[in-house]
């Protein structure tokens, strides 16, 4: 349902002399492993509207500035990507007021238009003989590609013509001429990778509706020349990161149980590039892998493992795994979480854990880390609080959760806390700076006004396996619930917490879990619910992504209603008491407006304390500056009235 970057999708007010914060995004490593290409920008706290970026190449050893690219002050630039050479830079920059996307390539020093698209696009990639440059893209789009941006209008034939992203190709050298799309046009493409004799494509396709359909996607072979589509395989799970092996005999995609397109987790697979039946080449692994890339006959990966993330090397034939790297933070690159050279020996990542800003590390693969950083833009920034990693017992599951606290404690007193459920289900809480920003702004100021905040990590989440992850199928706020009440009492044993003030907070699955948890228990004081789920049953007929529903609750909610009732906490709002504070985008997709405004209504009919906000245009995400300070500050103000009274 939602990323877990959305879950935390709050800003703070400021303080006064707090200084700008560098932004970084889409990393990406030169072949020889010597520069980097970064999309960055300024972020001043408070800001009216988004900082506008720019396309920065630096040294990939000092950090220093080699070039800057701006060709267009009114876009927003996205995906840079060198090619195999690592003589061109190509990006893509969307602006959205007109409506239109171009294609740049740099190869003498200055960026160059190849092509215009009236729509949006992405992930531009290089054919392995660095001649023909491709993209994914929706040619006359009616909104942003993905389930959480915003809806466009419902209004006239519904469900008659949908956005397929198609992949499309141009030529890298010579005049510019059209652009000419491959992949067939009742098929939606959501990743794709060259092949390597540059004759076609594998990717993970299905037809109709883009939003939806991911969940039922299928592992496909793209031909170059004809767009002829083949299938490969037909996974019984959801997959992501389709990566050929550089003889083209097999594909290595990673697949499992996720909840959200761009929220990856699972196993390592393995499938005949001509087609077959998949194989699981970690099926025991204790872990999630969260990226993928070919180097060799080996594959490098990522994976959450308990706290840590990890870098791994991956022998194929036997699933012989290598921890080459390993730390308690969080890293991210534009085409996975980690950039690599075509050696696989060096790589580059963005980094940050709660007491680090994110900056860019780059070196040998194994010398990666917040302590060395090769950018030190964000040194100035100081962490909101102090971070422990917390693992407690429940039921069986060993449980793993982090605790902020306030950077100063009186002794013999003791604090309000608010527990941050992340939304998903299929995800994680990880290491973060808390920033002025999005993501950030509610925890930072939450302890600064002398709360700690949780983020527990229960069944259904990343980090501990395939079985780990499934744990909570047809069971949304049982085992979990009772995995957090145990990370609470853990809690409770090593920290000053005053077990009568706390307060929960959930966006998308943690929004629901939000409104679950008030018609399930007593123990909080104070709630804030962001695009929750109300009514199973009214939602599986509203949202525009039903799909997703199926591997979590086993069949549909015409086939099985029981279950969908079972688990809705309308069904139980008489048991309500707890003070609650909904807000939700006026066009989700994903969770619509619907639910909110159901629970909204039951609360008050319950005479419970409540109080709803809707964002005027807003999708899933909530973007706009403005709004995201009206629920930082409507949720400030929840938890300091119910919360702060000792």
């Amino acid at each position: 349902m939602s990323l877990i970057a959305l879950a935390l999708a709050l800003s703070a007010a400021p303080a006064a002399d707090a200084p700008t914060r560098r932004v970084f995004a889409g990393l990406t490593l030169a072949p020889a492993g010597d520069r980097l290409a970064v999309i960055e920008s300024d972020q001043a706290d408070n800001a009216a509207a988004e900082p506008h970026k720019r396309v920065v190449v630096r040294s990939a050893t000092t950090g220093a500035v080699l070039a800057t690219f701006d060709p267009c002050t009114t876009c927003d630039y996205q995906d840079p990507v060198f090619s195999p050479d690592g003589h061109r830079l190509a990006f893509i920059a969307h602006d959205r007021k007109a409506g239109t996307t171009t294609v740049y390539q740099v190869s003498d020093g200055a960026p160059v238009a190849r092509a215009v698209i009236a729509g949006v696009a992405e992930r531009p990639r290089f054919s392995p003989d660095g001649k023909t440059l491709a993209v994914l893209a929706v040619i006359g789009a009616h909104k942003e590609v993905g389930a959480t941006q915003a809806a466009a209008p419902q209004v006239g034939d519904i469900g008659e013509v949908f956005d397929e992203q198609r992949i499309a190709v141009i030529a890298a050298d010579g005049p510019a001429p059209a652009l000419r799309t491959v992949s067939p046009a009742d098929t939606f493409v959501y990743e794709y990778d060259w092949t390597p004799d540059g004759r076609g494509f594998v990717a993970t396709a299905a037809k109709g509706d883009g939003d939806n359909n991911w969940w039922v996607a299928e592992l496909d072979h793209v031909d170059l020349a004809s767009g002829a589509l083949t299938r490969i395989a037909t996974p019984k799970d959801q997959l992501n990161f389709p990566r050929v092996a550089p003889d083209g005999k097999m594909v290595a995609y990673i697949g499992g149980l996720m909840s959200d397109f761009g929220s990856v987790g699972g196993d390592l697979w393995l499938v005949p590039a001509t087609g077959g039946a998949p194989r699981n080449i970690t099926p025991d692994f204790t872990g999630t892998f969260t990226s993928i890339v070919w180097r060799g006959n080996r594959l490098v990966a990522t994976a959450l493992i308990g706290d840590k993330m990890t870098i791994l090397t991956v022998d194929p034939a036997s699933g012989a795994l290598h921890t080459v790297w390993a730390a308690p933070a969080t890293i991210r690159a534009g085409d996975g979480a980690i950039a690599l050279d075509a050696r696989g020996e060096r790589a580059a990542t963005l980094i940050e854990d709660y007491t680090h800003a994110q900056d860019i590390t780059a070196g040998p693969i194994g010398k990666l880390g917040v302590d060395n950083p090769l950018t030190r833009e964000n040194a100035a920034l100081v962490a909101a609080g102090t971070a422990r990693s917390v693992t407690w017992t429940s039921e069986g599951h060993t449980v793993q959760g982090w605790l902020l606290a306030p950077k100063t404690i009186e002794p013999g007193k003791t604090y309000p806390m608010v527990v941050d459920v992340h939304g998903g289900p299929s995800a994680a809480s990880t290491p973060a700076f808390f920033a002025n920003d999005f993501r950030g702004g509610l925890p930072r100021a939450l302890l600064s006004h002398g709360y700690f905040v949780f983020y527990p990590n229960p069944r259904g989440s990343y980090g501990q396996g395939e079985a780990f992850t499934r744990a909570n199928v047809r069971d949304f706020g049982g085992g979990d619930l009772r995995d957090i009440l145990a990370g609470i009492d853990a809690v409770e044993k090593i920290a000053p917490v005053d077990d009568r003030r706390l307060g929960l907070f959930g966006h998308s699955y943690g929004g629901f879990m939000a409104m679950w948890t008030v018609t399930h228990s007593q123990r909080f004081h104070a709630v804030v619910a962001g695009a929750g789920v109300a009514n199973w049953i009214s939602y599986y007929g509203e949202n525009g992504i039903d799909r997703w529903m199926i591997p979590f609750f086993g069949a549909s909610a015409y086939d099985d209603p029981a279950i969908y009732r079972q688990l809705s906490p309308l069904e139980t709002i008489k048991q309500a008491r707890t003070p609650t504070f909904i807000y939700v985008g006026e066009r989700d997709v994903e969770c619509p407006t619907p639910q909110s405004v159901e629970f909204w209504h039951a609360l008050n009919a319950m005479g419970v304390k409540t109080r709803l906000l809707i964002l005027e245009g807003e999708g899933h995400g909530i973007r706009k500056p403005d709004h995201v300070r009206q629920i930082n500050d409507g949720a400030l103000a929840w938890y300091d009235t119910y919360l702060k009274a000792d």
